[in-house]
């Protein structure tokens, strides 16, 4: 009779283990079928593939830009960091917007190739609905603050250029950064503070320029690649 208990016994605790450890694999399966389901809700939702290294050329072009910039200025006689009132001439501002257009340029198509190629590494879809929805957040913000620069420019107020194009940038980042990385928000709010500083020392709009769109573009850049490598 005590060993047909102790067998028993022993049945009992063994069919107990097996529930319990049962019980754990399921719950194992279970935490680890919700954080599948995150991810692909979070892939569906937000654009993942965007390059930290894209961002780090953007800023050293940038701060190249600035510099060439710099020497057309000294070119022109003028020195920059003099503090001293200046008047631009027409085509001195037309060629400093053609440089800006460049950097624009290469800055958009460097940060095409390394996303392309990030896309690529992960097996993700560039072009998306996502996609779509982070461009045209964006891109309005962008295209509003563009458009008002350009009255700026129109009636002369050449000084209030960089930190609108600054501010505007920023709130571009902040819209578009609930389809992408959190920390694209992050860049916004540090472009927009420094931009509204820059209002303050009107005439330093280059050391401005090249601290939000250089500066900050490396260090984001390298946080991100960091980060989400």
């Amino acid at each position: 009779m005590l060993l047909q208990k102790e067998r028993k016994c022993k049945t009992c605790r063994k069919m107990i283990s097996f529930v319990i450890q049962s019980v754990i694999m399921e719950s194992k399966n279970y935490h680890e079928d919700l954080t599948h389901i995150r991810s692909m809700m979070e892939r569906s939702s937000r654009f993942i593939s965007l390059s930290g290294i894209s961002g780090v050329f953007a800023g050293l072009v940038a701060i190249l830009g600035a510099v060439y910039i710099y020497f057309v200025l000294r070119r022109e006689g003028i020195d920059y960091f003099a503090g001293n009132s200046n008047v631009f001439s027409k085509d001195l501002v037309c060629e400093m917007l053609v440089i800006g257009g460049v950097i624009l340029v290469l800055a958009l198509l460097s940060g095409y190739i390394f996303t392309a190629k990030r896309s690529r590494e992960k097996n993700l879809k560039i072009w998306d609905q996502t996609t779509k929805r982070l461009l045209f957040n964006f891109a309005v913000p962008l295209v509003t603050g563009g458009l008002f620069c350009l009255g700026l420019l129109y009636h002369g107020m050449f000084v209030f250029i960089a930190p609108a194009t600054l501010i505007f940038y920023g709130l571009a980042l902040v819209n578009a950064s609930k389809y992408t990385f959190n920390d694209i928000q992050n860049l916004g709010y540090c472009q927009i503070v420094l931009g509204l500083v820059s209002f303050f020392f009107l005439g330093w709009g280059l050391v401005f320029w090249t601290l939000g769109f250089g500066v900050l573009h490396i260090v984001y850049g390298l946080v991100m690649h960091r980060k989400y490598k």
